[in-house]
């Protein structure tokens, strides 16, 4: 099982490449999860990439990005031409075009909001401005740029060190939300989380359909990373979302907060993605500069549990190469870090099962075992024993699929569904005749057995060690004895 990599991969598709052929290429390139970015395609498009995924695998999960409270310029007939030096106003009004004499953006309260003094970026920080003074007669703020630039329609508006009051979600967001849920869409990730509220608004809108779509929360400015511990309690995992990140916060100070955050997941067991150009080049180019390897590698080396591909998979010229890619680095990286991470341990799942899932970890390693053979109903000491970043892949037995796709997020899971047995020994029974297939074990494979929801059971977990003829052959024995 050398060849199958623990770092997990999501990769972004668009509606308009999205036919099934792609997407299963993708898959056995290495992809885990699909993304689907709400803030450029509309609901049929979604739900065309939707219906194409689940014809591929039903182990691939999908990721929903929301918009979130974002601040965007309004449509132009054409772009606008910045000069250094030019002085120009910025409006909140979504009802008016971009203007050379006025930049309209989508927040009404702009000009109350922004101080004089502050650095408002356009375009991912492809432009920059100062405020120098305000308009009060017309509501306006006055800017004068410090660079030279194209401003086109729609384009991200940034204000670093500004926090700003802007609603939790748009109207967009709970529209997507509602098809999410109709869907049975695995998550959603919420952009621009700033503090435990915004979770907890998107959470209300999912609970409204009864739905039990899991929420990543993307860190993208300062006031997220400021309310991270906050933020985790709430959440199901964490996107680093470096690319407004490193707008909102000096670009020098990222790798430090990616490894920060990173850290901090890996000890509230929750799952966290590493997104944002990770192999930007690739998306004309057939191969990554050393800088992007070396990107990929440094997140696997800070044990991330998975890695993103946005324009790469979405509109590059080598989608399937990109996936390829990032596979190829995790792999070599996986097999040169250290194979055990000395998590500290917390009681997540309950004292015995929390504690049982750090030693099946512990112990697959000590006596070279193939792999643990774990069962699960919803995933929570699955990812107990991912935290630990163990080599040997952990083979999650799902009793449902919801569990199955949950789990493809994180670190070295790979999921089977099984029916619900009433025994330990119906479970091995089937999870070794599956595994055995599927996984080319032979009767001489150790392997780590930890389970537990069986309904004859007494709720603890039952952890056995053996080689693969060893339990067929007790199982054997046992049902002869019956």
């Amino acid at each position: 099982m050398l060849n199958r990599k623990r770092t997990k991969i999501v990769a972004t598709i668009s509606d308009k490449n999205c036919e099934p052929d792609f997407i299963r290429n993708l898959y056995e390139a290495g992809m885990d999860v699909v993304r689907i970015n709400s803030a450029h395609l509309e609901i049929e498009g979604a739900l065309r990439i939707i219906r194409n995924v689940r014809k591929v695998s039903d182990k691939i999960a999908i990721l929903i990005d929301t918009k979130g409270p974002e601040i965007r310029t309004t449509d132009c007939d054409e772009p606008v031409n910045i000069q250094t030096g030019t002085v120009i106003r910025m409006a909140g009004d979504s009802g008016k075009k971009t203007t050379p004499e006025v930049i309209h953006v989508n927040l009404r309260s702009i000009a109350d909001e922004v101080p004089v003094g502050s650095r408002v970026m356009i375009d991912d920080g492809e432009i920059v401005f100062r405020v120098i003074g305000k308009d009060r007669d017309r509501d306006m703020l006055i800017l004068k740029s410090e660079n030279m630039g194209l401003i086109g329609s729609r384009k991200s508006v940034n204000v670093p060190g500004v926090k700003i009051d802007l609603p939790s979600l748009t109207d967009k967001d709970r529209i997507f939300i509602q098809m999410a849920a109709a869907n049975d869409i695995e998550f959603i990730a919420h952009s621009f989380v700033r503090r435990k509220q915004d979770v907890l608004d998107v959470q209300a809108e999912i609970d409204k359909y009864n739905s039990g779509i899991k929420i990543i929360a993307k860190i993208e400015n300062q006031e997220g990373v400021e309310n991270i511990n906050d933020i985790l309690d709430v959440v199901y995992g964490i996107m680093v979302a470096r690319g407004d990140l490193a707008i909102e916060i000096p670009y020098e100070k990222i790798p430090t907060l990616q490894k920060m955050i990173i850290s901090r997941c890996i000890y509230c067991r929750k799952p966290v993605i590493v997104a944002t150009q990770m192999l930007h080049s690739m998306i004309t180019n057939p191969r990554p500069t050393r800088a992007e390897v070396s990107d990929i590698a440094s997140a696997v080396y800070s044990q991330t549990d998975a890695l993103m591909l946005s324009g790469e998979t979405a509109a590059g010229n080598y989608p399937v190469e990109a996936v390829r890619t990032m596979t190829k680095v995790a792999l070599e990286v996986e097999r040169n870090k250290e194979k055990l991470l000395e998590t500290p341990f917390i009681n997540v799942t309950g004292e015995i099962s929390s504690y049982l899932a750090k030693v099946a970890v512990e112990t697959s390693l000590r006596i070279g075992a193939r792999g643990i053979i774990a069962d699960t109903s919803g995933g929570r000491t699955i990812r107990d024993m991912a935290s630990y970043r163990g080599f040997n892949l952990i083979l999650a037995q799902c009793y449902t699929t919801r569990a199955m796709r949950e789990l493809a997020l994180s670190y070295g899971v790979y999921t089977s569904y099984q029916e619900p047995r009433d025994s330990i020994d119906q479970f091995i029974h089937i999870a070794l005749s599956n595994l055995i297939s599927e996984y080319d074990f032979r009767g001489d494979d150790k392997v780590v057995v930890l389970a537990g929801n069986f309904s004859g059971g007494n709720g603890f977990s039952f952890i056995e060690v053996g080689t693969v003829e060893y339990l067929n052959k007790r199982i054997g024995f046992l049902q002869d004895m019956n």
